[in-house]
């Protein structure tokens, strides 16, 4: 069966055809249902092949991720494709470990594939370089964002969620805040301290603490908690910039026998369901909407596509706040 069959069912012309089964220009709603109904009773499928000759595109998409271990990337990628699969658009995903040499390597092996666009994608939301060189297609960056203002990135609005956590801890009751979080140099930890700090102020108030600045993990959690301990400063809730930091905090707190979150509220950042739920009791944190992300992201590149324009500059996506036991008032 070809189109032209399809065309001759339903009463229309092979372009029309083209255009209802590709979704590429506009047809009828009534005109649009009668070819579907038509290619349905015929058997047909449409040859991608053939259409990407047509259209020339190939429907796909190359992706470029500097996340070896996924936990970000997956997320924001399952956003993409629910909004790329809509269009029947593959993907092309390599591993370019934040390498500049590797990643040109990566974009020579898309552009000989012709891919319709590229998608960047990174462990952690932080600012990199753009992409070397005038690309032929349209470059779409999700969590990692690009410092060059002319390039299109989508990230989670991370200043805002961090005035959530402690706008949260503050409607507790508590004032006595401790800020906790990874590697100082990484911008997740200078956006999520100044914002909190900027919340504080607010309220005339400061952390009772020097912010503490480590690894992402649990055992600087636990490290950094005890440091507080051990100052002898009072302290009533703490602020950790992750889950994995907070889900350390919390151990910590437990084996110096201070009840969480009786005297003393913890919060994270991420909702990593393997940390919250684990920690005990479990986390409140911040949602950082990666699936949101991956489909804005994903979107404006579809776009792009489309219509050749790409809006410059840094779009963010909205958090969400997640209570759960680890700030309950009691």
């Amino acid at each position: 069966m070809t189109a032209g069959d399809v065309a001759e069912r339903a009463g229309v012309s092979i372009s029309t055809v083209s255009k209802a089964l590709s979704g590429k220009g506009a047809v009828r709603y009534e005109t649009k249902q009668r070819i579907l109904a038509a290619a349905d009773e015929l058997g047909f499928q449409a040859n991608h092949v053939a259409t990407s000759l047509f259209t020339g595109r190939t429907n796909t998409i190359g992706v470029i991720t500097s996340d070896q271990f996924g936990r970000l990337t997956v997320p924001v990628m399952l956003g993409a494709i629910e909004k790329l699969s809509e269009r029947e658009i593959a993907l092309v995903l390599c591993d370019g470990r934040g390498d500049p040499i590797r990643e040109q390597h990566f974009i020579d092996s898309f552009l000989r594939r012709r891919v319709d666009g590229i998608l960047v994608t990174g462990a952690g939301e932080f600012g990199r370089d753009s992409l070397r060189g005038d690309l032929p297609v349209p470059v779409v960056y999700a969590m990692s964002w690009s410092r060059d203002e002319n390039d299109a990135s989508v990230v989670p609005d991370d200043a805002e969620g961090s005035r959530m956590a402690t706008r949260h801890l503050l409607s507790t009751g508590r004032e006595k805040l401790v800020f906790i979080s990874g590697p100082q140099r990484d911008d997740a930890s200078r956006k999520r301290l100044a914002a909190t700090r900027e919340v504080l102020a607010e309220r005339g108030l400061d952390l009772v603490h020097a912010p503490l600045f480590g690894e992402w993990s649990e055992r600087w959690g636990r490290q950094a908690v005890k440091q507080v301990i051990l100052s002898g400063v009072e302290f009533d809730g703490v602020v950790c910039a992750s889950d994995q930091v907070a889900r350390g905090a919390t151990e910590a707190l437990r084996e110096a026998q201070i009840d969480v979150p009786r005297q003393v509220g913890v919060i994270g950042f991420d909702n990593w369901d393997v940390m919250v739920e684990a920690s005990q009791p479990p986390l409140s944190t911040i949602d950082m909407s990666l699936h949101e992300v991956g489909a804005a992201a994903a979107t404006a590149l579809l776009e792009a596509i489309e219509t050749g324009r790409l809006e410059p500059g840094i779009r963010r996506i909205d958090c969400e706040f997640i209570p759960r036991e680890s700030t309950a008032v009691v």
